[in-house]
């Protein structure tokens, strides 16, 4: 009907002008949005340079697992419909130039070569479409994010065709796979195209495998009865099994976590310890599983027997072992614990009063109830006799004060606890010189590494030294906090710990010391330092808040220039100026009146500029000795001040403090626990940890976040070392056992902490291979209730070893089957065919490679929905 609108159209113009001819074209060729997916899906392979022969070196034994992977990602649409197009490729050496430039006609794809390939059956990591059928290169065709699955099979054929005409017409080589139904599922089918050549990827998957397929003869069947070949008999097919074998069960082995010390402090807690060293070690095991997988690998059609009957597939007969251990999932570590549980402070906004329960705003005793407060009341007039204001009395009536709200039986810490800590804190309270030692022996550096490089790292983390009180304040808080009542527990100790640093600085003697010298800066820590640049900073940069920001910083200036009138009498600014700033004086050569030449000093231009603070300093200063000197430090005054901060800390505040000592504690004990295990990952995982805490704890305020990033990067380090120490106990090597297989065994658990996947030397007849064989005999006679018997006792009773065996069932059987044969004629190429079986007891897979002779076939595709439906029938 359009066509006759248009001529219409057309004539109707060519009546009413008879000398112009108008035709009116219709285009019948704009592309759809199929053809349009076709043309981005071939842009994508040219971009990738996916096009034309790919020649590669054989895959050499382990290379798919121990090499690395490229992987480049791109989206295109379908309509409205998003694809992700995902490229895969392993990385390797390339090849030699030469072999580039063969015809593309006699170049097979890589994917045909590593179909037959033997050297990486059943990896133990890699991409499952590695796994199933072996490639080194790939694309992968998946739904986008958010985007429903491919389920329909009128669209699993859309996409199909996709590929295969994106195939034929660019000549990529490279095997490309479309993802269907859910992705939970990992159901994928491909194809890859070559010269007279093309192999179709299919799968199956099933909850539960037939029960004729759940053994290897029946798998065979189903090989060759796809394969469809018309030669009789068949080549024989190359078989590679692989069964694994799952052990939870470690009944039989000891936990090495050390038991709690009864006799300690805080005895009944699983890895407790006293005051002055951090708990280490799981609380359970680490591992949680051990997978053994026994493989009978390039075995022939007909040697081995394995159908619903019979089995010759023994697993102590096997000749290829391998093991893989699964860690427990956030295994409970101590030291971890106790870091996380002392970062959680930092997140408490309650003053010690509020947590207490104290009264604030208590009327009585109002006018004296600062401590701070008691320096200062030493030296003032009262009315009262000195005795009473006595520094004991004053810390004894503060103390009262603050009990008075706080029952004893509501105390967070009782007495016996609270004196210990004090007296670990403050070892000189000891009674008699016997305790006094025994407090001393615990306060040891970690590893007795007082001058190594271990005792300094207090400097990298803006620490404290391991042998000094705010190390051991740390310690004791962070002690007192998991063990005690948490952060009730902390405000109590930090009350406590204040009032005895009081009645410390009160009881000081103190003494002035005379010098004929000027008097010393007074010292400033961080916080004053940043505070003093703050008040300094808002002065602005006008002249007069120049001039007062000058004046402010002359203090010790003037002090200097009264105690140099003191010593020199009769000097002047130019004197002072020569000795304490010699930059500003300036010295140069001039002819005086006698025509000789001689070097004469004057001071500087910027200290002749009127109105120079130097020159009115000089001026008012007068010559007083630094003994007789108003003090620079003030330590009374200065004392007061630290104490009246210390009072108003809050527990978090104070858990923000002391976070560096603990973190640097924890440090310190990870080091001295990993050096009895040489495990050189943790080495280099501590150096990172280290590294990262040195960054974050430069600031005063670091990141709460990054923070607690450090702390469960501390955890994955001690739950490592308890994995290494939880497998030497299961195989024998913390106990001494099997000395000679001792470096074996070592190097053997040294691998399974590295690796994903470690061979057993030997096989079954190993010295890994014999404690593995027996962990299982354990397990079993365990499970099954049956009596444990020594050798000799099970040697001669063989009934009861037929009863129980040995293994359990496998939790998976994997098969692989390889051949080479025509397709589809007679006459055809030998071309690889390959099924790859996967039988757990919850699925049952088949992902098959059938290659097909194309050169005089133009052979269809096989229906992926047609397996599938033949297997459930």
């Amino acid at each position: 009907m359009h066509q006759d609108r248009s001529k219409q159209r057309g004539k109707m113009a060519a009546d009413s002008d008879p000398e112009s001819e108008v035709f009116e074209i219709t285009d019948f060729t704009t592309a759809s949005e199929w053809e349009r997916f076709i043309s981005r899906l071939e842009e994508l392979l040219n971009d990738w340079k996916l096009i034309g022969s790919r020649v590669g070196k054989p895959l050499e034994k382990g290379e798919i697992t121990s090499s690395s992977w490229e992987e480049n990602t791109q989206e295109i649409n379908f309509a409205d419909f998003k694809f992700s197009i995902t490229h895969h490729c392993l990385k390797q050496e390339s090849a030699e130039n030469g072999s580039r430039e063969e015809a593309e006609e006699d170049v097979c794809p890589l994917a045909l070569q590593d179909l037959l390939c033997m050297n990486n059956d059943f990896p133990p990591r890699a991409h499952c479409l590695v796994r199933w059928f072996g490639v080194r290169e790939f694309v992968v065709i998946s739904p986008g994010t958010n985007c429903e699955a491919v389920v329909s099979e009128s669209k699993c054929n859309l996409l199909l065709s996709s590929v295969s005409i994106a195939l034929a017409n660019t000549g990529c080589l490279v095997p490309l796979f479309v993802q269907i139904q859910q992705k939970w599922r990992k159901m994928y089918a491909g194809e890859c195209q070559g010269p007279g050549v093309r192999t179709d990827f299919e799968m199956v998957h099933l909850r539960k495998a037939p029960g004729q397929y759940t053994h290897l003869s029946g798998l065979l069947d189903i090989f060759k009865n796809k394969m469809s070949c018309p030669l009789t008999p068949l080549p024989p097919v190359s078989i590679s099994i692989r069964f694994t074998f799952v052990l939870q069960d470690w009944q039989q082995c000891s936990w090495p976590q050390q038991p709690p010390d009864f006799d300690a402090l805080l005895a009944g807690e699983v890895g407790g310890v006293e005051f002055g060293k951090l708990p280490f070690g799981a609380c359970e095991d680490p591992i949680s599983e051990l997978h053994l997988a026994t493989t009978w690998p390039n075995l022939t059609e007909g040697i081995v027997v394995d159908n619903d009957v019979y089995s010759d597939l023994d697993p102590l007969q096997a000749p290829h072992w391998s093991v893989r251990v699964r860690k427990a999932d956030n295994p409970q570590c101590l030291l971890g614990e106790f870091l996380m549980e002392f970062f959680k402070l930092c997140c408490r906004k309650e003053s010690t009063e509020e947590i207490l329960g104290r009264n604030p705003v208590e009327e009585e005793g109002k006018e004296n109830s600062d401590i701070t407060q008691a320096l200062s009341k030493l030296t003032e007039p009262a009315a009262v006799p000195i005795h009473k204001l006595s520094v004991s009395s004053m810390v004894h009536s503060a103390r009262k004060r603050m009990r008075r709200h706080r029952r004893a039986e509501e105390s967070p810490l009782n007495n016996h606890v609270l004196n210990s800590i004090l007296l670990y804190l403050f070892p000189d309270a000891a009674l008699d010189k016997t305790d006094l030692s025994d407090v001393k022996s615990t306060q040891h550096s970690p590893g007795g590494k007082t001058e190594s490089e271990d005792y300094h790292l207090y400097n990298q983390l803006k620490s404290a030294p391991s042998d000094s009180l705010t190390y051991r304040l740390a310690l004791c808080v962070c002690m007192v906090n998991f063990h005690h009542g948490g952060v009730r527990a902390v405000a109590h100790l930090w009350q406590e710990f204040v009032l005895e640093m009081l009645n410390r600085a009160c009881t000081v003697l103190l003494i002035t010391v005379f010098v004929c010298v000027p008097q010393e800066p007074a010292p400033m820590t961080e916080d004053l330092l940043e505070e003093q640049s703050e008040v300094l900073a808002k002065l602005g940069t006008s002249a007069e808040g120049a001039h007062l920001r000058a004046r402010m910083q002359s203090a010790c200036l003037l002090s200097d220039m009264e105690s140099f009138k003191a010593a020199n009498p009769g000097c002047c600014l130019e004197d002072f100026v020569r000795w304490y700033s010699p930059r500003d004086y300036v010295e140069e050569e001039v002819v005086d009146e006698a025509g000789q030449t001689v070097i004469r000093g004057d001071l500087s231009t910027r200290m002749k500029i009127p109105g120079n603070m130097w020159v009115e300093a000089w001026e008012t200063a007068k010559a007083t000795p630094a003994r007789r000197q108003k003090r620079l430090f003030d330590d009374t005054k200065e004392a007061e001040k630290v104490l009246h901060y210390l009072a108003l800390q809050k527990p978090s505040d104070l858990t923000l403090h002391l976070m560096p000592c603990v973190l640097h504690a924890a440090l310190l004990k990870i080091k001295e626990e990993e050096a009895s295990e040489d495990i050189a990952s943790v080495r280099k995982a501590l150096q990172q940890v280290t590294a990262h805490a040195s960054k974050l704890l430069r600031h005063p305020n670091p990141d709460f976040k990054k923070l607690e990033d450090l702390i469960l990067q501390m955890s994955a380090v001690e739950a490592v070392i308890a994995r290494a120490r939880s497998l030497k106990a299961k195989f024998g090597i913390a106990g001494g056992e099997r000395e000679e297989d001792a470096d074996e065994l070592e190097r053997f658990v040294s691998c399974l902490l590295e690796e994903p996947e470690v061979s057993v030397i030997g096989a079954g007849r190993g010295p890994a291979g014999n404690i593995i064989h027996k962990l299982f005999v354990s397990s079993q006679r365990a499970a099954l209730l049956a009596p444990m018997e020594d050798e000799a006792g099970r040697s001669g009773g063989t009934d009861d070893r037929k009863a129980v065996p040995d293994f359990p069932p496998p939790a998976g059987r994997e098969v692989l089957l390889r051949t080479c044969v025509p397709r589809p004629a007679p006459y055809s190429k030998a071309l690889p065919q390959r099924l790859f079986c996967v039988l757990l007891r919850d699925e049952f897979r088949l992902a098959g490679a059938f290659s097909s002779d194309t050169s005089f076939f133009g052979a269809d595709r096989p229906a992926q929905v047609k397996w599938v439906a033949g297997f459930r029938k």
